[in-house]
């Protein structure tokens, strides 16, 4: 009797562990070195943005314009195979080209992490590109990852940060 009610339960379990929903990995370790990779702006403006009220400083939003002239930087330097960010010009030649009418903008880029998490501990590791990401005053963002599989880093980040509001 104690066996089969042993059995009966196994079997109750192990049916029950069929029907759990699978595990997601949260959006700042996915892997923008596949291919069709999409980088989550969102979840970058909340890591930012946590990042900066942990520091004192107001949060951050998705700029459209700001996430075009990111990916363009991206791709540029994807093209160029090269990190730089006067790849295609410098950033306040790029603002202006694009008419974005900031009045305080700054630009992290690296290349070689796969993952946002990565990028992101880069810059904060990093001390000119943590003051900027904790640059007072700056309330838009726009981030890229541009994928080049022939290409020595293989993923190449753009971050900008910027404020339209007047000093």
């Amino acid at each position: 009797m104690r066996a089969a009610a042993a059995i009966s339960i196994t079997l109750l379990l192990a049916g029950c562990a069929g029907n759990e929903a699978p595990v997601q990995q949260p959006s700042m370790y996915a892997d923008m070195s596949a291919p069709g990779s999409k980088l989550d702006a969102q979840a970058a403006a909340i890591m930012i943005s946590q990042y900066r009220q942990n520091n004192g400083l107001g949060t951050v939003v998705i700029d459209s314009d700001l996430m075009r002239l990111a990916e363009s930087q991206s791709q540029a330097m994807a093209a160029a195979n090269k990190m730089d960010h006067d790849v295609r010009a410098p950033l306040a030649k790029r603002l202006s080209a694009g008419s974005y009418p900031a009045t305080v903008a700054v630009e992290n880029v690296s290349a070689g992490y796969h993952t946002l998490a990565e990028a992101f501990s880069g810059w904060r590791d990093s001390p000119p590109h943590r003051a900027n990401m904790l640059k007072s005053g700056v309330t838009r963002l726009g981030i890229a990852a541009g994928y080049a599989p022939g290409t020595k880093y293989k993923v190449f980040w753009t971050m900008i940060l910027a404020s339209t509001d007047p000093r």
